[in-house]
């Protein structure tokens, strides 16, 4: 099988996009100043359009202020003053990291953990990277700097299975696709080609 139709096939086990799929659009943040200390008014509502969890936003926003705060649900309180700018630019840099996906630039994509790494998985187009770690981290994991090469052999774990049935598996931010494969093989894969985190191997003999 040549390399275009390896991709062709690959893409045709990827999600379809729905034309409801809409790239994001943040809520201008409201902001207010109430002494030594900036309001957050419409954290919630924030959250809610990026589909994340109000707190996980807060935590992000004041590590990017460099200072401490309060949240309390629908709203949060940072110490020190920040305008609209301020914020904005802070939600832009989350949106970035814990929402966009990097292939195709669309919202839908959900946060998992797995082996004790947080992932950012794309319901669009099926791709997935590693979530960066904030300052704070000494060092990124080896498994989330991954890079496979083409004309390389690495060991890979079959972990889900194509429509097409071609076995896949995932190291680091690539998924790999396998004919001939069933899921839980262990082996030896042959790295064909490579394009963005899509990668194509066959079985080492």
């Amino acid at each position: 099988m040549d390399y275009e139709a390896q991709l062709d096939r690959a893409y045709e086990e990827l999600p379809e996009r729905t034309a409801s799929q809409q790239r994001l659009q943040i809520p201008d943040p409201e902001v207010q100043e109430d002494g030594a200390f900036t309001r957050l008014t419409n954290l919630k509502e924030i959250a809610d359009t990026l589909s994340r969890d109000a707190e996980h936003v807060h935590r992000f926003v004041q590590r990017e202020f460099g200072t401490n705060g309060q949240f309390d649900g629908d709203r949060s309180r940072y110490n020190g003053s920040f305008d609209e700018a301020d914020f904005e630019a802070a939600l832009d840099r989350y949106a970035e990291e814990y929402v966009i996906c990097s292939e195709c630039g669309l919202p839908d994509t959900k946060l998992t953990t797995e082996d004790r790494t947080q992932m950012l998985r794309c319901e669009a187009c099926g791709a997935f990277r590693p979530v960066e770690k904030r300052a704070g981290s000494s060092s990124k994991s080896s498994s989330t700097t991954t890079t496979l090469e083409e004309g390389e052999t690495y060991q890979v774990k079959i972990t889900g299975m194509g429509r097409k049935g071609d076995g896949v598996a995932e190291k680091g931010k690539y998924r790999i696709f396998v004919p001939g494969t069933s899921e839980g093989d262990e082996l030896q894969v042959y790295i064909d080609n490579i394009s963005g985190t899509l990668a194509f191997a066959r079985p080492v003999q």
